[in-house]
This record gives C-alpha cells, sequence and structure tokens, in this order.
C-alpha cells in the first residue's frame, strides 16, 4: 500500500477516529486529551500532504513547461534552417516572397508562444519565492527580466549581419593568405634571380632601322608561368623587394650594353628602376656604384626617368644621377603626362631623350588637348638642346605615319615589333665569350658570324668583338673545346654578387 496514492484527507479521518476510539476507551480527562491529540495529529498529516501534492503537481507544470520550451526551441531551429535553404534556392523573388512571408509569419508565432511560456515559468518561480520569503522573511532581492523580443525580422536581419562579417573576415584572411604566398614566391624567384629581360626596339623613323632596345623586366615563376611588371610590381614595391630587383634589371642591362658595344654606331639599351629607388638616395647609390664598376659600357646604357619623379627628385638624388651622368650614363624622361618641358633644363641634369606616348602627341594634334606648345614643333625644339624625341606606344602604322608627320625622328611600339626575349649568349662571361673566340679563330674556315641580341630585322645584328691574340694556355684550351668539350659558363648570379659586392 502507497501512502502517496492516499487522499490527503485520509490523514483527517484517521486522526479523528483514533481520538474518538481514545475518548470512549478512557473516559477521563486524560482520554479527551489524547482523543483531541489525535485529532490535531490527523490535520496536521492532512496539511502536509496537501502541501506535498501541491508541490509535486508544481514540479511537473515546470517539468512540462521546460519540456515545452525545448521542442519550441527544436521548431525554432528547424525553422531558421528553412529559412536558410529558401534564401538559398535558386528563386526569383516574386516566388520566394509567399514561402518567406509564410514562414515569418510562424517564426513569429513560435517566438510569442515561447514568450508566453516564458512569462508563465516567471509568474509561478516569482509566485514561489514570495511564499518563500513570506514564510522565511529575508532581505528583498532584485529580480531581473530578461527582455522579451518579439520581432523575428530584426532577429533574422542580426544574424545575417553577423553571418556576413563572419564571411567577410575569413574572405579578408584567405586573401591575406594568399597575397603572403604569392609574395613568397615572388621574392624566392628574385632571390634565386630569375629575372628575365625582353627587349622592344626603338626604330629611326621612316626607316625603321634599329637605334636602341628598352630592356622590359618579366619574372619567371616556373616553366608555365611568366610574370608581366604590372602582376609583380606592386608585390615588389610593397614588400621591399625593389633593391633586387633593380640590381638584377641594372646588371642584365650593362650585360646587354656590353655585347652591344661590339656593334659599330651608337646602339643602346634603356632600363627603368621602380618608384621606391628613385625615393631612395640610398638604393640610387648602390646603383651608381654598380654602374662605377661597369663604367666601360655604361656609355651604351640609357636610364628612364618617370616626368612625375623627376621633378620632385631630392637634391641628393639629383646629385647621384649627376654621378651616373660623369660615367657616360645617359637619361630618359619616362611617362610623360604633359608636354611643359625646359629643354635646357633637361639637358643640363643628364636627359637625352624625351618619351612621350603617340596618344598624348595625337591628342595634341586633334585638339583634344591645349598646350602651349604645337606637337610639331616639338620635336625640333628639343632637337636644339641636343635631345631626342621618341613616340613611344605606336601600335599600328596610320599611328606612325602620324608620327613621321610630326617630324618626329625616333619611335617604339608594337607597330615595329613587340618586346623579345634575349639570346642566353648575351648574358655569357667575357672570359667564356674570349673562349668561345678563340676556338672560331683556330677553327678550319670558319663561316661568317653574327651575334643578335634578340631576333629583331637584320639591322640590329650585331658583329664580334676583336679579341687579343690568344696566349699559350688559351690555345691549349681552345683545341680542347674544338675536341668536342663545352666552354664553361657562369652563372649569372655570379655577375649579380661580383656587381653588390660594393654596394653590401
Amino acid at each position: 500500500m502507497r501512502l502517496k496514492a492516499l487522499h490527503p484527507l485520509a490523514g483527517t479521518v484517521t486522526g479523528v477516529a483514533v481520538g474518538a476510539a481514545v475518548v470512549i476507551l478512557i473516559p477521563s480527562g486524560l482520554g479527551s486529551a489524547l482523543g483531541l491529540v489525535c485529532a490535531g495529529a490527523g490535520v496536521a498529516l492532512t496539511m502536509r500532504m496537501f502541501e506535498a501534492r501541491m508541490a509535486a503537481q508544481r514540479e511537473t507544470l515546470l517539468a512540462g513547461l521546460g519540456e515545452v520550451k525545448v521542442r519550441l526551441a527544436t521548431n525554432a531551429i528547424r525553422i531558421d534552417a528553412l529559412s536558410q535553404r529558401v534564401e538559398q534556392m535558386p528563386m526569383r523573388d516574386v516566388d520566394a516572397a509567399p514561402a518567406r512571408a509564410a514562414i515569418n509569419e510562424l517564426t513569429a508565432e513560435v517566438g510569442l508562444l515561447g514568450d508566453l511560456i516564458h512569462q508563465v515559468a516567471t509568474t509561478l518561480a516569482d509566485h514561489d519565492d514570495k511564499l518563500a520569503r513570506a514564510a522565511w522573511p529575508v532581505a528583498p532581492e532584485p529580480v531581473e527580466i530578461p527582455a522579451v523580443v518579439l520581432d523575428p525580422e530584426s532577429v533574422r536581419r542580426e544574424r545575417a549581419d553577423r553571418l556576413a562579417a563572419e564571411r567577410e573576415a575569413a574572405a579578408r584572411a584567405a586573401e591575406e593568405e594568399a597575397r603572403a604566398e604569392r609574395a613568397a614566391v615572388i621574392g624566392a624567384a628574385l632571390s634565386e634571380g630569375r629575372l628575365e629581360v625582353h627587349l622592344q626596339p626603338m626604330v629611326s623613323l621612316p626607316h625603321r632601322r634599329t637605334q636602341g632596345y628598352e630592356a622590359l623586366p618579366r619574372l619567371r615563376l616556373d616553366a608555365n608561368t611568366l610574370l608581366m611588371p604590372h602582376e609583380f610590381m606592386p608585390v615588389v614595391e610593397e614588400r621591399g623587394f625593389a633593391a633586387t630587383l633593380d640590381a638584377l634589371v641594372l646588371t642584365r642591362a650593362l650585360a646587354i650594353a656590353r655585347h652591344l658595344g661590339a656593334k659599330d654606331g651608337s646602339i643602346f639599351v634603356s632600363c627603368n628602376f621602380s618608384d621606391s629607388t628613385w625615393g631612395s638616395a640610398r638604393a640610387l647609390a648602390a646603383l651608381a656604384r654598380i654602374l662605377d664598376k661597369y663604367r666601360d659600357h655604361a656609355g651604351h646604357l640609357v636610364v628612364e626617368v618617370p616626368q612625375a619623379i623627376f621633378r620632385q627628385l631630392h637634391p641628393t638624388s639629383l646629385g647621384l644621377l649627376g654621378a651616373m651622368s660623369a660615367n657616360r650614363v645617359r637619361f630618359a624622361l619616362d611617362q610623360v603626362a604633359d608636354l611643359r618641358f625646359d629643354p635646357q633644363a633637361l639637358f643640363d641634369r643628364g636627359i637625352r631623350f624625351v618619351k612621350v606616348p603617340a596618344d598624348l602627341l595625337q591628342d595634341h594634334v586633334e585638339g583634344r588637348i591645349r598646350s602651349d606648345i604645337e606637337a610639331g614643333d616639338l620635336a625640333a625644339l628639343l632637337g636644339r638642346a641636343s635631345i631626342a624625341l621618341v613616340a613611344e606606344g605606336v601600335e599600328d602604322n596610320p599611328a606612325a605615319a602620324d608620327m613621321i608627320e610630326l617630324g618626329i625622328t625616333l619611335g617604339q611600339g608594337n607597330a615595329f615589333s613587340p618586346p623579345r626575349p634575349v639570346k642566353p649568349e648575351v648574358f655569357a662571361e667575357p672570359e667564356a665569350a674570349r673562349q668561345s673566340q678563340g676556338e672560331a679563330a683556330h677553327a678550319p674556315a670558319p663561316p661568317a658570324a653574327s651575334a643578335e641580341v634578340v631576333a629583331h630585322p637584320a639591322s640590329a645584328s650585331l658583329r664580334p668583338v676583336p679579341q687579343a691574340p690568344l696566349t699559350g694556355a688559351a690555345i691549349v684550351q681552345a683545341g680542347t673545346q674544338a675536341a668536342g668539350a663545352d666552354p664553361e659558363r657562369l652563372p649569372f648570379r655570379a655577375v649579380l654578387r661580383r656587381a653588390t659586392a660594393g654596394a653590401a
């Protein structure tokens, strides 16, 4: 027999019955007292049973409320997942609008029901606290009621904004990681000397004979990847690789100038430096030391300076340009944006060429840009100061004809030839070149030889350099090479290390 299954009034009935039996069995004052005690005990037992039953019912109710809240939370999560799936489905806004409206209404109803259940539980808890305080008076404590959010749309917007911020942060982190990896690959390629130089000729107009070349850098990442300057220069400038890049470009340009020195005439090669190098007197001084080591070949070298940078050069940098000019280095004004020139001032600072885009000259001729200097008079004006005007970016024959009508005598662009790679033998060490020439001199009836820098027209061909007579050891070595042994060639990085030893 379970006592909890009995009705609470069973205690009162039992106590009264026991008290009546005691009064009947003991007919005296003691019996009456014992009977009253038994009846009171039965009433107290009934009240206790009522309190226990009410507490059990309250616990059952709270447990049921908790279960309902859990189910409501689960349904809210499912509704949110359904909303996300609807957002990801490839539907038009017109078709998705009814589904979104129904999901929003369902979300609002679930949220409202959850709020009502939360209020019921809060009310029961407050009632229990008040009863406990009434039985045992204690100091009142502030009760914080959590804020109830009844707008599911605002909750959805906040969740969407949070997810968008997380995606944006992840995208930024991935972009930074990719940029760091790309910078590491470019830095490794520069440190290993995997810089290639392509040459684009500058030709005389209208005969189109090659008068010089511009050295355009390319960075070789692997056998199938060759980066153009606009692809690696931002990383080079940002990561501080400009000094290494400029040293490589200058050393390769000097090797080409050495090769061009064997040709009759005044064929030259021009090269560019990075913007950060022009703003650093220390970097320019390092390049000036490289030029000082190879001053014998500097007469065939032209260094191009952007117009905007040339106008803002620091006096120290101008002094270093003067030191380069003393080593027979000539300069060209590049990236010209306007035709405001002082030819005599340019000549005094070592400028011997001014490279103006063909589009800019055509805009002046057609009146789209007004200037105090007529485009047709520009070549003569610069020529009086011994400065040659070069029209660059000439892309087709009509543009070349326009440049000829303006009296321009030098042109550069795809209309004449695109940039082409330099032949490997151009960068050979002088010792290897002498050995090759010694072999050719002692070989029986050698054919007429000519070494071209690139596969341009025959006007760009270079004649072999006459060498001093070979010594006995060189003759033996030449004989060995003629027998089939390959001449020893040193890697080009040895040239760079030797050229930058003084700068270090």
